[in-house]
């Protein structure tokens, strides 16, 4: 096979079954990590059932419902459904919880994350393909639904909490995205403008070279342990430019500051004023 053959051979991949077991794999483990997620698996199995299957097809289910069709799509792929319920079981209940031990080890666990991470390629453009039959032409549907399919699972991650119990709203993912929803929308807007024939290069090697940019970065940031993402400086950069530095305005003195006890710097006087008050009448009677 000569070298320019890869990026077309490799586009042409199958993810099932073992791109799609690894993805199952690294997604039910990422649920486990989770805080009270082991506790719910014993007082609730259905629940953390329910869970895990968000963390793996969270992406069909909101491409979905974007689309207009139904949510429960994705349980029809039986064979994918038995396999990572398969893998719930054994990260949740395995006795001795071997499974999860073999996939601590470190060069295993960079493998199931880099296979994870070609997935993510392959939902992109698969939600892309889907929203451009439906909505002929229309690149904002092809964007959001190539965005949703790749990074459902952090999209809907509110939506799994409540699931579990929790309500965390700070965490919504339009608030402060994570560094793998950041990288699938900006992998959704090539690839919709590589569909509508606005980046002058072959879709094989886009998706070789987004791939290879995604495993390369995620191996890296496991193995420094760095949670900073690398876009970061691109981020600030462009957020200056764009929107200007701003700071937190802060509160104008005198209009709800607060004392350290917690009580308004402008109720002050009064409490203070109801504390005499409250003296001189216990005195009376005295």
């Amino acid at each position: 096979m000569e070298l320019w053959q890869v990026p077309l051979s490799f586009s042409r991949l199958r993810m099932f079954p073992f791109f799609d077991l690894a993805h199952y794999v690294a997604s039910v483990l990422a649920l486990k990590e989770q805080r009270g997620a082991v506790e719910v698996s014993v007082r609730s199995p259905l629940a953390c059932w329910f869970s895990a299957m968000l963390y793996c097809f969270g992406g069909s289910v909101l491409s979905s419902l974007m689309l207009g069709e139904p949510p429960v799509a994705f349980l029809a792929k039986t064979i994918n459904i038995l396999l990572a319920s398969s893998v719930w079981y054994l990260v949740f209940y395995c006795p001795e919880d071997i499974f999860c031990r073999c996939f601590s080890f470190l060069p295993l666990r960079l493998l199931v994350a880099g296979m994870k991470e070609v997935t993510r390629t392959w939902k992109i453009t698969d939600g892309i393909a889907h929203a451009d039959i439906v909505y002929k032409d229309a690149w904002l549907v092809m964007v959001a639904v190539g965005w949703a399919r790749g990074a459902g699972g952090g999209l809907i991650s509110n939506f799994e909490q409540l699931v579990r119990g929790v309500w965390k709203p700070e965490t919504n993912e339009l608030l402060k995205m994570s560094y793998p929803v950041k990288v699938t929308l900006i992998g959704a807007v090539l690839f919709t403008l590589q569909r509508r024939q606005y980046l002058p290069i072959a879709r094989h090697n886009l998706v070789f070279l987004y791939t290879i940019f995604l495993v390369v970065f995620k191996v890296k940031m496991m193995l420094t342990r760095c949670a900073t993402s690398p876009l970061a400086p691109f981020e600030a950069a462009l957020g200056q430019i764009f929107f200007g530095s701003r700071k937190t305005p802060s509160k104008v003195k005198g209009e709800g500051a607060t004392s350290s006890n917690g009580s308004s710097v402008c109720d002050q006087p009064s409490e203070q004023h109801q504390e005499g008050a409250k003296k001189k009448q216990a005195k009376k009677t005295e």
